[in-house]
């Protein structure tokens, strides 16, 4: 591939540190990097990244093989290093005042480090290399688990320095980069560890990846409705029923941990309004249901979580996918739109410490959860919008696309 040969070229004028050096001193403080590294950045900023078609990135797990984990390894290599230049290269582009915040300019220097270090190892040859190199890959990974809240902080701190429009345009460009670049690493990632474990040998695993080509939604919805109704209990004393219904028993082929990040953050929204309502009005009896519905076609799986939480009021509706926006602990009627965040009841303050990581570390309370679950469904071409009746309740309608083999979904 081009972009292989460039870095090849581009960094032999470098002096590389070798991967040994980068695994024994672990990760590093982010630091700003060399001239000549700034200057390799820059050139790899201006290449456009190559999008696959998720089908060409599934072919290299089926079957999972040596030649196919290493040239797994190869697209990956030089695709994560052109996709973490060019994000890079976006935080450049913020105004002086914002990009010297600390906060914004700790994940900055986080992706130009993580360029660095990834950029400085060797080809990949062989399944010994593969392994150090994913080593390295998962390492990354965990490093920029908590931008997102980082990133939060800085621009709650920066947010009368820069039009509320800019912002959200460059946090959607931004998690939207950051989607493409973690699929990509952990893809890789997951099909050596598949290739290196007894798992390879299974002929009939419906796991590619990180890919499950037979992903149930009713389990999803199940796994997610008891991680949030634990919290809902153990913060307000209740927690709604919820109800399944629909063509309960569909599969399809998606990205479980997308999925999961999306059902949980709207759930969590509908859990809370449901708690909150009920209390508001009466102190005792059942709390209304939180009601699932999947419908599956030939090429989405649509589902609808609907509840009785009150709805939103009118004046939320065109803030409710702002970032940093949250109705959380607020009369409806009074929330307003607040860069400098709302920590929300003590149910949040759980969500924070105990949420499910998915690539996005943990971020309730902090009015991201939506905007980002929309980006996540919005990812592959599907959507994710939401119907309301102030005073009774809000119906949230997601529409995924089914990413098997004849998907035209590109990353």
């Amino acid at each position: 591939m081009q972009n292989v040969s460039q870095l090849q070229r581009w960094s032999k004028a470098i002096p590389l540190r070798s991967l040994g050096d980068v695994r024994h001193r672990g990760l590093r403080t982010p630091q700003a990097p060399s001239p000549e590294w700034t200057q390799l950045l820059e050139q790899f900023a201006e290449l456009n990244p190559h999008p696959i078609h998720l089908p060409t990135l599934l072919s290299y797990g089926s079957p999972v093989t040596s030649s196919s984990v290493l040239i797994s390894a190869g697209y990956t290599q030089a695709e994560i290093a052109c996709r973490l230049a060019r994000i890079s290269h976006k935080f450049d582009k913020l105004p002086f005042i914002c990009g010297v915040n600390p906060h914004i300019s700790k994940v900055h220097m986080l992706y130009r480090n993580s360029f660095e270090d990834l950029a400085s190892v060797p080809s990949v040859k062989n399944e010994d290399e593969n392994i150090d190199f994913s080593v390295q890959l998962q390492r990354h990974i965990n490093l920029h688990a908590h931008d997102i809240p980082t990133l939060s902080k800085g621009f709650a701190e920066c947010a009368k320095y820069m039009p509320t429009e800019a912002i959200t345009e460059f946090l959607d460009d931004l998690i939207t980069s950051r989607i493409g670049v973690r699929l990509i690493a952990e893809q890789h990632v997951s099909l050596t560890e598949t290739l290196a474990s007894a798992e390879a040998k299974r002929e009939n695993s419906s796991k590619v990846g990180v890919v499950d080509l037979e992903c149930s939604p009713k389990r999803m919805i199940q796994m997610c409705a008891s991680f949030v109704n634990s919290l809902s209990d153990a913060t307000f004393g209740a927690s709604p029923p919820l109800v399944i219904d629909g063509i309960v028993d569909a599969k399809f082929a998606y990205i479980p941990v997308h999925l999961e990040y999306i059902v949980t953050e709207i759930l969590k929204n509908a859990v809370r309004a449901s708690v909150e309502q009920h209390h508001a009005i009466r102190s005792t009896g059942p709390l209304p249901p939180v009601q699932a519905t999947i419908a599956p076609s030939s090429s989405f799986l649509s589902l609808r979580i609907r509840d009785q939480g009150g709805g939103i009021h009118s004046n939320n509706l065109n803030r409710i996918f702002s970032y940093a926006f949250t109705t959380a602990g607020r009369n409806a009627e009074e929330a307003d739109l607040d860069w400098n965040g709302d920590d929300g009841p003590a149910f949040f303050g759980e969500m924070a410490g105990k949420g499910l990581q998915t690539g996005l570390g943990t971020i309730a309370g902090l009015g991201y959860g939506l905007p980002l679950a929309k980006l996540y469904a919005n990812y592959f071409g599907g959507q994710l919008d939401l119907r309301t009746l102030h005073g009774h309740g809000t119906d949230v309608f997601i529409k995924l696309r089914r990413l098997g083999e004849n998907s035209a979904a590109e990353i």
